[in-house]
């Protein structure tokens, strides 16, 4: 079911994600998945996905404002080093991805955000 509004809702959905992109460098799992699942819905797995591969390009355009504000330097060799870790991690993430249920899938993403909220609160 293709209508306008869900192609609007999308694309808001995106710009939030953009938006917590550019401000966090996140945004791509912690808005997309639960937004697409309830929202659109998509099915957890295909949630999961979609935000994969929505989050180069928003990370590519993220980065390149950043490098051309001259406020904020981005460490180029940093972003070799980081995506060709990612690029393995993205590999076996993909193939886990494929074997774990929805409900587990669900559990360790919730796991993930938990970890990482009480890291930013307490470090």
């Amino acid at each position: 079911m293709e209508t306008a509004f869900k192609k609007h809702l999308t694309a808001f959905i995106g710009g939030v994600a953009g938006i917590a992109n550019g401000l966090f460098g996140a945004g791509g799992g912690t808005i997309l998945v639960p937004a697409l699942e309830k929202f659109i819905p998509l099915e957890t797995h295909k949630a999961h996905a979609t935000a994969l591969a929505v989050m180069l390009p928003l990370s590519v355009v993220s980065a390149i404002i950043y490098s051309l504000s001259g406020n904020i330097e981005v460490n180029w060799l940093t972003v070799l080093y980081v995506s060709a870790g990612g690029v393995v991690g993205g590999v076996i993430g993909a193939k886990l991805l494929k074997k774990l249920t929805a409900a587990w899938l669900n559990i360790l993403f919730g796991m993930f955000l938990a970890a990482g909220a009480i890291r930013m609160l307490f470090l």
